[in-house]
């Protein structure tokens, strides 16, 4: 992509899962536009929306007075998402391991894993109070003609 198609929007949104949809379908925007192909950008999308739900959830406890923050940038090479909540805060080292037998059959705990999954870098920070999760997906070179 071009730099000359170089986006950015940031969009602040109430905890509800309203706003989650939102972030999702403007997730599915950049990743159309940024030029991923149609088998990833759903992962990109699931993956963003996994974010935006552990912020509403879990970081802001869906309380109707915090709220969060969903930034997309678009660049030559990648797509960058940051999701920041107003919670308590994460220690991703503390989360239980989705894949562990007593896990297994949980029916929640997996955001996290399938987010690293579909994502090139993930990158937590600490807010003080709240989390900044950082996702980026890069785009793959061009590859010459055969």
């Amino acid at each position: 992509m071009p730099d000359s198609t170089t986006s950015r929007v940031s969009l602040t949104l109430g905890s509800t899962l309203e706003s989650v949809d939102t972030v999702g379908r403007t997730a599915e925007d950049f990743a159309q536009r940024a030029g991923f192909d149609p088998d990833t950008v759903p992962n990109i999308v699931m993956a963003v929306r996994e974010a935006a739900i552990n912020a509403v959830m879990h970081g802001n406890a869906y309380n109707p007075v915090k709220r969060f923050t969903a930034s997309f940038q678009t660049s030559s090479d990648s797509l960058t998402v940051r999701i920041s909540d107003q919670g308590p805060g994460l220690d991703p080292s503390s989360l239980p391991d989705p894949l562990a037998p007593q896990n297994l059959l949980r029916g929640s705990g997996r955001g996290i894993f399938l987010i690293r999954a579909f994502m090139d870098e993930v990158h937590f920070r600490q807010l003080h109070p709240g989390t900044e999760l950082t996702l980026i997906k890069h785009r793959a070179p061009a590859q010459p003609a055969a």
